[in-house]
């Protein structure tokens, strides 16, 4: 009797290992199912990928694919689309593999489905071609609705004849998948702890000889400024300025506000993981270290991503519609990062940065609110930053421009962020109704 009872409770406890493995199966099924389901089908899914306007990126009935007629376009959104052989992890062709190749948990998988992404092909020639071969970053997007209109990474590859031996950093999409010394366009984080931190901010005098001296180490600046306020030190870039600000608040708060604002957060596109900054600070850099910090330098890295995701929080009174590059449909994605006043500050203290600093010709006929950055690496050369936004409702974009050891960020990054403006401006619907 008692072998008969042991036999019945290993046929139960088998029984119920299986229904619990079935439970699994059923349970990654339904999450990873697509990505089975295509697995088998090589690098050429069935379907196509299409811009915002329906301009065709790419096209393949799962046996021979094709991309863009247009190489300038194809190379323009490398990134955006990916490549048939899997080589950029980020891009459509491997991201949304399921959602092309239409696959349903309960139908299966069909002949393709028509992805429509957000980004404007056009617009990513533009900023690819401003680019002029140099390395870099670019994204632009409407910060009332969260869509990515460009996105530009570079090097870039033709995807439809792919080089035998690409360019370092090829496969990288820079814009979500790497981070870089910021240099002061870090400043519009620090200036966000300081708002919120420092009760008397805007009637405080910040004093500029041209550097200062902490535990014996220069702290060199852009300039001798003076007497200035915390308007005009943004407007300056003033590093002794923020410095100071940097040590008052203390690193604790630096680094609350980094996560906070998304810098060191870890973020998502669409599903995708996007590279997380970082704001390390050693303690036996004590003031010094802590002072570079707050500027921008030592060992901070900044995604392009999450800075133009902060600055369109900014222009869009506090919260971000959180970007996307497949639409939001009726879901209403805002995150809070600032409220509403702290972002009115820093919106109206980069309008006086482009009136003040930068000047009209640097986007004109365009009302833009802006901060650059001139970020040094440590070989002697700089990254060129620029970010900001338009305001204006009707064209409401932010954007971040990234140019790897190019220089002085208004004079190198500036160009390829108007250039990208104009065309984003001229290329939008209200524009084209006020043309007709």
């Amino acid at each position: 009797m008692k072998k008969v009872q042991r036999r019945a409770g290993s046929a139960l406890l088998i029984a119920l290992l299986l229904m619990a493995g079935l439970a699994l199966y059923l349970v990654r099924l339904a999450d990873d199912g697509g990505a089975w389901a295509t697995y088998f089908t090589g690098g050429s899914p069935a379907g196509q990928i299409v811009d915002r306007n329906g301009a065709l990126l790419y096209s393949s009935d799962g046996q021979s694919a094709s991309f863009a007629a247009d190489e300038a376009v194809r190379r323009a959104c490398y990134h955006v689309t990916g490549d048939t052989r899997g080589n950029v992890a980020t891009g459509a062709l491997s991201q949304f593999r399921d959602s092309l190749m239409g696959y349903s948990f309960v139908s299966g998988t069909s002949s393709g489905k028509t992805l429509r992404l957000t980004v404007d092909s056009s617009l990513n020639a533009v900023a690819y071609e401003a680019l002029a071969g140099r390395d870099g970053a670019a994204i632009l997007l409407d910060y009332t609705t969260g869509e990515i209109l460009c996105m530009v990474s570079t090097p870039a590859d033709d995807p439809q004849n792919p080089s035998a031996e690409p360019a370092d950093g090829t496969y990288i999409n820079k814009a979500i998948g790497a981070s870089f010394v910021p240099g002061s366009v870090y400043k519009l984080v620090t200036l966000a702890a300081a708002i919120d931190n420092i009760p008397d901010l805007f009637e405080r005098s910040f004093w500029c000889g041209g550097s200062a001296q902490l535990q014996g180490i220069t702290l060199q600046c852009t300039g001798s400024h003076g007497s200035q306020t915390i308007e005009q030190a943004l407007a300056n870039s003033c590093n002794c300025a923020f410095g100071e600000i940097a040590l008052e608040l203390g690193y604790d708060v630096l680094l609350e506000y980094a996560e906070k604002l998304g810098i060191t957060a870890q973020l998502e596109l669409d599903g995708m993981e996007v590279r997380r900054g970082s704001l390390d600070w050693e303690s036996e850099d004590m003031d010094i270290g802590l002072a570079w910090t707050g500027i921008g330098q030592h060992n901070d890295l900044v995604c392009p991503y999450a800075l133009v995701r902060y600055v369109a929080a900014v222009a869009n009174g506090g919260s971000v519609y959180e970007p996307t590059l497949l639409g939001h449909g009726e879901l209403d994605r805002q995150t809070e990062l600032l409220s509403a006043g702290t972002a009115s500050k820093i919106a109206s203290m980069m309008d006086y940065n482009v009136e003040a600093a930068y000047g009209e010709g640097t986007f004109p006929g365009l009302d833009a609110a802006a901060k650059t950055g001139t970020a040094e690496v440590g070989d002697g050369t700089s990254h060129a930053w620029m970010t900001g936004f338009l305001n204006d409702p009707e064209h409401p974009y932010a954007f971040v421009v990234l140019v790897e050891h190019a220089g002085g960020g208004r004079v190198n990054a500036g160009p390829v962020a108007n250039a990208l403006l104009q065309a984003a401006v001229a290329a939008s619907p209200a524009q084209a109704d006020a043309a007709q």
